[in-house]
């Protein structure tokens, strides 16, 4: 007598992988391994609403791979990368790429109207300079490319080799305002470095005071005592 299988198979995981991809499309189409059948009555509306669950699908499963990356490094230490690389068939940098960024969100930090490639492009900046990021991004409805842009033109004052848009080129006018900002910057002589020692509060504290701005930290504080420079003269 033969038994039905009550869960997902373990040496294929094609019917829990089914599942998965049924409880975000539904059953309108039938789904295969390489490829998708729609039926010929499917309304227009459902054709555009399996359409939105499958760029939810592509965003949630480059944090589901992260998660997942994370969770064999701290579980199984350094098999994790061989296993997975078999697993996926990625390369290990791409994996690491994807391990990277998820930890440096939080779960309640990852914002779901923007996409995995959103929250990469600003990993690299402090939390609440990519919470202030990803917000902009958030309300002014900003492409990953767009996202890019603004934030390159941005940390374009404290690097020589980030790229400044000009301000007559058809970008929008917070890249152009930052753009100028940034050439401005450039044009101001170098005198001196100077070398402040912060705690960690203090340095949350001021880069949350920076990300309010729109400023990388350092870019903050030299405003800062410019000002006060101007005050005491």
């Amino acid at each position: 007598m033969k038994t039905a299988s009550a869960g997902p198979v373990d040496n294929s995981g094609e019917p829990a992988q089914h599942d998965a991809v049924l409880s975000l499309l539904g059953t309108r189409a039938k789904v295969h391994e390489s490829g998708m059948i729609f039926p010929a009555n499917l309304s227009e509306q459902s054709w555009e609403r399996i359409g939105t669950s499958l760029r939810e699908l592509v965003n949630s499963s480059a944090w589901w791979l992260a998660d997942w990356l994370i969770y064999g490094e701290s579980t199984y230490g350094w098999r994790r990368y061989k296993e997975a690389i078999e697993r996926t068939g990625l390369d290990y940098q791409t994996l690491r790429n994807y391990a990277w960024v998820g930890r440096r969100f939080d779960h309640h930090r990852r914002r779901g109207g923007l996409s995995f490639a959103h929250h990469a492009e600003v990993a690299r900046l402090s939390p609440p300079e990519q919470d202030y990021w990803l917000r902009k991004a958030e309300q002014q409805k900003w492409s990953r490319n767009e996202l890019r842009r603004t934030v390159r033109a941005s940390l374009a004052v404290q690097s020589d080799t980030a790229e400044i848009p000009s301000s007559g080129d058809g970008k929008s006018p917070e890249v152009a305002r930052l753009a100028e900002s940034a050439a401005a910057g450039k044009r101001r002589q170098k005198v001196t470095t100077l070398t402040i020692e912060l705690s960690a509060g203090q340095l949350e504290h001021y880069s949350q005071a920076a990300a309010a701005h729109g400023l990388p930290v350092g870019e903050w504080v030299t405003q800062v005592l410019e000002t006060a420079e101007r005050r005491t003269a």
